[in-house]
């Protein structure tokens, strides 16, 4: 297995997310359109993702170009940021303890809770990659 194929893969996948949460949520930063019990959540996470994950995104690949470990291990710290920060933003999608709410509008691939969660947890797993790669010397 070539570790740089899966390393510059997974970068790849990275940037996907950052760019599918801007989209998917930064267009509306009221929260005036979402579906009856999901909680709002601040325009300012969606802010602070998009920055973070452009500055991570920069980063790593400076570090994966050059090989140089501080590099890499300064966007480690970026990639766990950005998970945390997107795993907040899942937060939103928990059911609402409100007896007037309704249920949430049905899941599709490109709405509701799935792709958020499969990007943000896979965004785990690979910032648990990236530490690895960085600190075996597989950069």
């Amino acid at each position: 297995m070539e570790w740089s194929n899966v390393t510059w893969f997974l970068t790849a996948l990275g940037a996907v997310v950052v760019l599918l949460t801007r989209v998917r949520l930064g267009g509306d930063p009221e929260g005036t359109s979402r579906s009856s019990g999901v909680a709002s959540f601040s325009a300012a996470f969606v802010k602070v993702h998009t920055t973070v994950g452009v500055l991570t995104l920069i980063a790593w690949i400076v570090a994966m170009v050059t090989g140089r470990k501080e590099i890499a291990i300064g966007a480690l710290g970026g990639w766990y940021l950005l998970s945390l920060v997107g795993l907040l933003l899942l937060a939103r999608w928990l059911p609402s303890a409100s007896k007037h709410a309704r249920d949430k509008a049905t899941d599709a691939w490109g709405s509701g809770a799935g792709l958020s969660l499969l990007g943000h947890l896979g965004m785990v797993v690979g910032s648990a990659y990236f530490t690895f790669v960085t600190f075996t010397d597989r950069l």
